[in-house]
């Protein structure tokens, strides 16, 4: 047994902002195994590569992840521009793309929860969302069923399906322009609101000053985001929501939340994935 399986793409990462341009080996399932593991969450990555590409997924290994890789003609491969240093808006092109995922490649393990940690639209069908739910709680970012590749360029839609399927999600995670696309709003609380109305159960919007949560039987706390720099700021979302995926299933909704906003502030320090301590993170917390 498991605590979280993820399920998601890794992707061979192209990141270009006014400070240079970076080759990585990234993806939500990266960042986001990283930190749950090292906040003391056991966890199964389910993710898809190529056969050649298959030798650089040690990073998952090495944070102590179970991994299963299915196989895929293509790794995943997307480019992000960011125009401006705090990398809260970007450009994203859709170089190559892995095969989705399907029920049958998902293990039947016995699981706490289930991560949905999709890149684009179609990755992981909206439909697993059911399937899966009827296992275990299901958690979601909502980059997955919000960005769409239309002809390599990634543009950003409404979720169609949003009141069908929200009522089976445990956890949504959105940014700041996430929630505003799926709500009409830019005032978070209004939006968290709106998505709590649709049907999920817990609601994360993160900025790039502070990170929200809102839950439906009345709880909703904030906490402050306070790098020294933006220089790991690729992965903040993914970082973030995991780490309080894994914080929350041993300390109530207030104090998880303040231990992932201390996680992600330390790891947009440095590029990569978080690579600190438990004891790393209650420091920054004091």
């Amino acid at each position: 047994m498991h605590d979280i399986m993820m399920i998601g793409h890794v992707s061979k990462d192209i990141i270009e902002d006014p400070e240079g341009v970076q080759h990585v080996f990234g993806g939500p399932v990266i960042y986001s195994s990283a930190s749950a593991t090292r906040t003391g969450a056991s966890v199964h990555v389910v993710t898809k590569a190529s056969r050649e590409d298959q030798e650089k997924l040690s990073i998952l290994h090495e944070c102590g992840a179970t991994v299963t890789v299915r196989e895929s003609p293509e790794t995943t491969s997307i480019h992000n521009l960011y125009e401006t240093s705090d990398h809260e808006r970007r450009t994203v092109t859709l170089l190559s793309s892995a095969t989705p995922f399907t029920l049958d490649e998902i293990p039947e393990d016995t699981v706490k929860i289930y991560h949905l940690a999709g890149l684009f639209v179609g990755e992981i069908p909206e439909t697993l969302i059911k399937d899966l739910a009827g296992r275990a709680p299901v958690a979601i970012d909502a980059q997955g069923v919000v960005r769409f590749s239309r002809e390599g360029d990634m543009i950003f839609r409404d979720w169609e399906a949003k009141k069908e399927y929200l009522p089976h999600v445990q956890f949504l995670k959105t940014d700041a322009a996430e929630a505003e696309l799926l709500t009409g709003t830019s005032d978070r609380d209004a939006a968290a609101d709106k998505l709590l109305e649709m049907g999920a159960r817990e609601v994360m919007i993160t900025h790039n000053t502070e990170v929200l949560i809102a839950a439906r039987d009345g709880e909703r706390f904030r906490s402050p985001l306070n790098p020294r720099n933006l220089s790991g700021r690729t992965g903040r979302g993914d970082t973030c929501f995991a780490a309080y995926l894994a914080r929350q299933l041993t300390h109530p909704r207030k104090e998880a939340l303040a231990y992932a906003a201390a996680l992600v502030s330390i790891k947009m320090e440095a590029p990569g994935v978080f690579r600190g301590t438990v004891q790393d993170v209650l420091d920054r917390m004091v």
